[in-house]
């Protein structure tokens, strides 16, 4: 691969050189170039403002020169650095060859964004990681890169991020237990395709765009991964014939009337990308397996968007969970993404114009909002699968994947068992569950009890006194028709009918995980 001109616009991506990503690898970790090292050299504050895109208090705090201020400056500032500074910090001439950096006189700058991430996986200590992106692509999309359709010397279209919410929010979703196949669909710079490769005995990583692939190569090598291949297409078109225990994908998910980049629009017409997902998910699971991916779908006009999404597993087999985060009206959405492009930088009449490409085409298929959420589904193998659809736009309990486990867990539990088989079971109180009681002041007693788990959703539900005085006692010992009966006869209340509505609420709160089943 060429080595880039001498003019500080980047021509082509960086090199796979094992033996130098190697050494370069090493002068990362000498330098303390990691997630931990630039929080300690950065602070809170000027690590906070680097996620906001804002450069002047690590500016402040990497003037000294050390090695580990020279890569800040170098690799996540994209300032020019002196060759001296660069080569006391890297194997500069390795980089020079291969890409990583180009020279202006006495000078050196970075062709690409590595930036060093914690690549944190439950039940694992967090391994230093780096993921390699195009410049200016870090954070906030494209448009910080400037305007217009090609930037540092490649079309803006085939550009590739590097970590974002998004991706962080992904990462979190998913389920981490020990799997033999992992496939991130439409890896980018291979940020899901890193958390994987720490579970998973081989890591499949999969895009449209061949930029991407080598950026996900560039991110796993640099990282010192090896159990993972590439393959070029789209969606599942290049693992046809394979199934997985766990598939990620963050995909290009933005409901646009185009198809400018292709880290962002899918291509197709309104939501049917990420519906197309959905649907194919099922022939490319291994029993048990688990698919999580973040999604964008339409709120069409005289249709109610919790039917419009279980209709898009309906059929598959698949148990599911899909919660929507947030919904933007049309012109919110079509702000956002003009801006993620660089729109709002262009001459007014273009962005106008755009502006109304976007209204247009959500008034053609009567569109009235737009929701952004998240899609876990499972092959859970059961002839009456469980979907869920609901709305979650409050703070969540991060990494979030053990308690999407649990939950899916707790679903084959309730499937499983009857009322009877209910009442028959023990349970003990989730742990970080308290109890809130609401009313007048000074009245004896409450108007209402409030249930609220600080775990996981962070749910909280209202209860009756039979309900509180239920999960009081559940330790485990008592099954819980005998609770039931013991409350019977304490409020003086029939037992036989008491029993009879105990069980709705008692699915209620087994199901949202405030008690759980003693297996």
């Amino acid at each position: 691969m060429p080595r880039p001109r001498d003019n500080g616009r980047v021509t082509s991506s960086p090199a796979l050189d094992l033996t130098h990503l190697a050494k370069l690898r090493e002068a990362l970790l000498a330098a303390s170039y990691t997630a931990d090292g630039c929080l300690d050299l950065l602070g809170s504050t000027g690590y906070a403002a680097l996620a906001r895109s804002e450069a002047v208090p690590a500016l402040r705090a990497t003037r000294g020169g050390s090695p580990l201020e020279t890569l800040v400056r170098l690799f996540l500032l994209q300032q020019p650095v002196p060759y001296t500074a660069a080569a006391a910090a890297l194997p500069v001439e390795d980089c020079l060859m291969d890409g990583w950096l180009s020279q202006d006189g006495s000078q050196v700058r970075a062709t690409v964004d590595v930036r060093p991430y914690a690549n944190e996986v439950a039940g694992l200590p967090s391994a230093d990681a780096w993921v390699v992106s195009d410049l200016g692509c870090a954070v906030g999309g494209a448009g910080g890169i400037g305007s217009g359709e090609t930037a540092q010397g490649v079309a803006r279209r085939e550009l590739v991020l590097g970590v974002g919410g998004a991706s962080t929010t992904l990462a979190n979703l998913a389920v981490r237990r020990p799997v033999r196949q992992a496939l991130d669909l439409g890896s980018g710079s291979g940020v899901q395709a890193l958390h994987a490769a720490r579970h998973a005995q081989r890591v499949t990583a999969t895009d449209l765009n061949p930029r991407a692939l080598h950026f996900t190569r560039l991110t796993l090598a640099l990282s010192g991964f090896e159990n993972t291949e590439v393959a070029e297409g789209s969606l599942f078109e290049p693992v046809a014939d394979r199934k997985f225990d766990l598939i990620v994908s963050n995909p290009p998910f933005v409901i646009s009337p185009g198809s400018r980049f292709t880290y962002r629009d899918g291509g197709m017409a309104g939501d049917d990308l990420c519906r197309s997902l959905v649907r194919g998910a099922a022939a490319h699971l291994e029993p048990g397996g688990y698919c999580h991916l973040l999604a964008n779908w339409q709120h069409v006009k005289g249709e109610d968007w919790h039917d419009r999404l279980a209709g898009w597993v309906a059929g598959t087999g698949l148990d599911a969970w899909v919660v929507q985060r947030e919904v933007q009206d049309v012109a919110q959405y079509a702000e956002l993404w003009l801006r993620d492009g660089g729109d709002h930088r262009s001459p007014g009449s273009d962005y106008q114009a755009r502006y109304n490409d976007w209204l247009d085409a959500f008034e053609a298929a009567e569109v009235e909002g737009i929701g952004f959420g998240w899609i876990t589904l499972r092959a859970g193998g059961s002839d009456q699968p469980t979907v869920r659809v609901e709305e979650w736009p409050h703070p969540v309990e991060q990494p979030l994947g053990p308690h999407i486990e649990d939950w899916f867990a707790r679903q084959d539990f309730l499937r499983a068992h009857d009322d009877a088989a209910l009442l028959a079971s023990r349970y003990v109180l989730a742990d970080e569950v308290v109890q809130e009681q609401v009313g007048a002041p000074g009245a004896e007693d409450p108007e209402h009890v409030i249930l609220r788990h600080n775990r996981g959703m962070r749910r909280a539900t209202k209860v009756d006194t039979v309900g509180a005085g239920f999960v009081g006692v559940c330790d485990g010992t008592l099954t819980a028709g005998e609770i039931v009966d013991a409350i019977a006869q304490l409020l003086g209340e029939d037992r036989v009918m008491l029993r009879d509505r105990v069980p709705e609420s008692l699915r209620m709160l087994t199901e949202q995980g405030f008690v759980n089943p003693v297996l």
